[in-house]
């Protein structure tokens, strides 16, 4: 095999994006595409000249693809990669990866069991200033974490919202901001901080007319005493994501304006402990942290999947990883909802149980579907 063979499952918005953007990847060929709307399946087919499909069953039968990409709304995720995992054909989710953290390890498991490659596109990780923060987290420069912070700050319309009768529905979507514009932020915050140990939260829907949260804040405990705070809103504007992350020996932000880092000597506990001064303090350096010149966005998951396949190569984004995201999402919701802590890994019996409630009580939206792919994640 020269060339990975690629179809993609939900041609909507972001599988139309992932369409344009195969060029950019030498290694994989769109071969196929599926999609339940007979005009965006129409269209896909002319535009991309390959062959449609109604049904992802058809695509993975067809003798077509080596591997998709799963664009469809989030609940379709598990049993479409499951489905293709069982037949041998690698599978790239779109994020998240499921609405359970039950169905994101039945994922898991078949990658597992069947040895095929299996990725999420987080592609925020390919960023050089995230490659070089999980650089200092990796080489200890921080030391024990002390305090972990996630604020991310998005905006959505309400017609937004109005665009598609699956979105921000308990039935269609499985959560809001949580679900939706959340899992890169997360994924970026539990990649670097690592998981908590327990979550208290409050989720509310502030400003839009949608069944679920539009605003999630959660107080995190790690298990070695650490305390966090995170919030993820899409009421806010200006946007924009700010990680801190403060330690033994460092603090690490990470903002609009990039990465920064500062080194604490000889730590802060050390300090503390070993001076006599009543005001002491310890020397605190910021370091310039240099960032590697590298591709980055959407393609380069893909093309490191199709590397991955062909070459060995190891994955920027691999799934078992990109459960911890959806694990803290779940523990939020749950812990939101009922008013009461939750310890992590989340009670996947509870958790199914919470969803299963919420989906009996979500109702159909009257709206006319439209898709069209963000303008600032197309790349």
């Amino acid at each position: 095999m020269n060339v990975v063979r690629l179809g993609i499952i939900g041609v909507g918005g972001m599988g139309s994006g992932h369409a344009r953007n195969m060029p950019r990847v030498p290694e994989a060929e769109l071969t196929a595409v599926c999609d339940i709307a007979p005009e965006a399946l129409q269209a896909a087919t002319e535009a991309y000249n390959v062959p449609g499909f109604t049904t992802h069953t058809e695509l993975l039968d067809s003798g077509l693809v080596d591997a998709v990409i799963i664009a469809t709304p989030h609940y379709f995720h598990p049993p479409i990669a499951v489905d293709a995992m069982e037949r041998g054909i690698h599978v790239i989710s779109e994020k998240p990866m499921a609405v359970q953290v039950s169905e994101a390890e039945k994922m898991i498991k078949t990658a597992e069991k069947t040895g095929v490659v299996f990725s999420v596109m987080f592609q925020e990780r390919t960023r050089p200033v995230h490659q070089a923060a999980k650089k200092l987290v990796e080489e200890g420069r921080l030391g024990p974490l002390y305090r972990a912070q996630l604020v991310d700050a998005h905006f959505r319309s309400q017609a937004y919202y109005n665009s598609a009768g699956w979105r921000a529905t308990w039935k269609g979507e499985g959560g809001g901001v949580l679900l939706n514009q959340a899992p890169h932020g997360m994924d970026l915050f539990t990649w670097l901080a690592g998981m908590p140990s327990k979550v208290i939260a409050q989720v509310n829907t502030r400003q839009h007319i949608i069944e679920v949260e539009d605003e999630a804040s959660a107080l995190l405990e790690y298990e070695n005493g650490a305390i966090g705070y995170m919030l993820e809103s899409v009421n806010e504007s200006p946007t924009g994501l700010r990680i801190e992350l403060c330690g033994e020996k460092g603090k690490l932000v990470l903002d609009h304006r990039g990465l920064h880092f500062w080194e604490v000597v000889p730590g802060v506990r050390a300090t503390s402990d070993g001076t006599d001064q009543m005001w002491g303090h310890p020397e605190v350096n910021e370091v310039e942290v240099p960032l590697e010149e590298r591709e980055t966005g959407h393609a380069v998951i893909v093309r490191n999947v199709a590397r991955a396949i062909l070459y060995g190569e190891a994955l920027i984004s691999p799934g078992p990883e990109a459960i911890y995201s959806l694990e803290l999402a779940n523990a939020i919701l749950l812990s939101g909802h009922t008013g009461q802590p939750v310890t992590l890994p989340v009670d996947r019996a509870a958790y199914d149980a919470f969803i299963e409630e919420k989906k009996a009580s979500s109702r159909d939206k009257d709206v006319e579907d439209q898709r069209i792919t963000d303008p600032n994640h197309v790349v």
